[in-house]
């Protein structure tokens, strides 16, 4: 299967990662399901000298890729979590789920 996105994007796992001021989007659009994350609110923390911003507060959805699909059927999961390791992570494993029904 070829990958219908151009250019040169992150890929993880095979899929197109992208990232858009505090929205992420994580895989294939020719697959049945994506997953998108909304980052809410943001902490700073300290790293040695330096003060950092990293994502606080992440919503996370995971979407039929369908453009036919009516907006109010797309989303089939969403909830949200502290940190975005903890959004990612917890979002790969319902996509995957969903992706392995396929």
């Amino acid at each position: 299967m070829e990958s219908t996105v151009k250019g040169k994007y992150l890929m993880y796992k095979g899929r197109p990662l992208v990232r858009e001021g505090n929205q992420i989007c994580y895989g294939d659009m020719q697959e049945d399901y994506i997953m998108y994350m909304m980052i809410i609110s943001n902490k700073k923390i300290k790293v040695g000298e330096r003060e950092l911003e990293v994502p606080d507060r992440v919503i996370v959805q995971i979407l039929k890729s369908d453009p036919k699909c009516p907006p109010i059927e797309r989303m089939v999961k969403q909830f949200d979590k502290k940190g975005l390791y903890e959004a990612f992570n917890d979002g790969m494993i319902y996509l995957e789920r969903l992706l392995s029904k396929q």
